[in-house]
């Protein structure tokens, strides 16, 4: 029995099943119809190979993590404005995990911070490296001095190399403090 006005349509039950299939429908309907209001054209073999006219090609690695996976950094006029995997590179040999490939918009992000900041009043203003870099050590110092040396800890990161965990390292026990841990396991 199907149910003949609106108001028997709010009554009636639809099980589970018959409303995933709907939405599945209902979803596929939509596809469909955008996919055919806007048609994909294929690129050109001059538009795969210079998308962007007088660009620069940059070998460079992906800093996400320590692996350093080539990357071809494709700039124009100081923007980086397409990246390729790099076929050729010892590490990587053409490949890349799903971070590397996002690489471009993790730096292109307008939520990328590009310098210091500080909230002052309520608003955060910009500030120069010398002051940022006073103002973390003056509170490193005041907080060693009031709780001791171990109330400061560490972080090193899956991006640092054996070099420069090494220097972490040392810097921590310059500081004093035993207190030093990797972020892949916070």
């Amino acid at each position: 029995m199907s149910p003949r006005n609106s108001t028997e349509l709010l009554n009636s039950k639809i099980g589970r099943r018959a409303f995933l299939k709907m939405g599945a429908l209902t979803s596929v309907g939509a596809v469909a119809v955008c996919s055919a209001s806007e048609p994909i054209v294929k690129a050109t073999p001059k538009q795969l190979k210079e998308a962007y006219p007088g660009s620069k090609k940059v070998k460079t690695i992906c800093t996400h993590c320590s692996v350093g996976c080539g990357i071809i950094a494709e700039v124009k006029d100081g923007v980086w404005v397409r990246q390729e995997v790099a076929q050729e590179h010892p590490v990587s040999l053409g490949g890349h995990c799903c971070k590397g490939a996002d690489l471009i918009d993790k730096v292109r992000s307008t939520n990328r911070l590009r310098y210091p900041t500080v909230k002052k009043n309520g608003a955060w203003e910009r500030i120069g490296w010398n002051e940022a870099l006073d103002s973390v050590s003056s509170q490193i110092l005041a907080l060693q001095k009031k709780y001791g040396p171990d109330s400061i800890m560490l972080l090193g990161s899956a991006k640092v190399s054996n070099e420069q965990s090494y220097y972490i390292r040392k810097f921590s026990a310059f500081m004093g403090t035993n207190n030093i841990d990797h972020q892949a396991r916070i």
